[in-house]
């Protein structure tokens, strides 16, 4: 199979059929998507290579866990302490994402809290971390759109 960066069609019915059961076995995969079982499995074993499919983690709320409580906190960095402000920031355990921008902050750190106290803690604790010069904490109020990709796969299995 030729090497690509790209999904096309069929990877597209092999990600919609896998959405719909995590679980499902590469045979069943390969019959729901129309496609040899060779192919599947190759696709399959193609995404894990290249990190094209992430690690499976069944989604959690952090409600279950105690944490309903969820912020996102702008955080300007010294940028030549970058790397150990983030090797810091993956040791707070209420961290659960942290992405890198431009623009306005340099990191937007997402935080789940037990309460505003919780909150307050944790703000701190990134405050107090060497590199970090300043945070703006942002607190969610409502979710509007959960993270999804569905959409864009099934746009690329109907343009297949």
């Amino acid at each position: 199979m030729p090497s690509r960066s790209t999904a096309d069609a069929i990877d597209a019915r092999l990600l919609l059929a896998l959405n719909a059961d995590p679980r499902a076995a590469t045979v069943a995969l390969a019959e729901q998507t129309g496609v040899s079982r060779n192919t599947a499995q190759a696709r399959l074993a193609r995404w894990s290579e290249t990190g094209a499919l992430a690690r499976f983690e069944r989604t959690v709320t952090p409600d279950f866990l105690g944490y309903p409580l969820r912020a996102f906190v702008l955080t300007n960095v010294k940028q030549r302490l970058l790397r150990e402000v983030a090797a810091a920031l993956a040791e707070v355990p209420e961290i659960v994402e942290v992405h890198g921008l431009s623009g306005v902050a340099d990191l937007l750190v997402q935080v789940v809290a037990r309460d505003a106290d919780d909150l307050y803690r944790i703000a701190g604790q990134i405050l107090g971390i060497r590199g970090v010069k300043r945070t703006n904490t942002a607190l969610v109020m409502r979710n509007l759109v959960d993270f999804r990709l569905t959409p864009l796969i099934e746009r690329l299995a109907a343009d297949g």
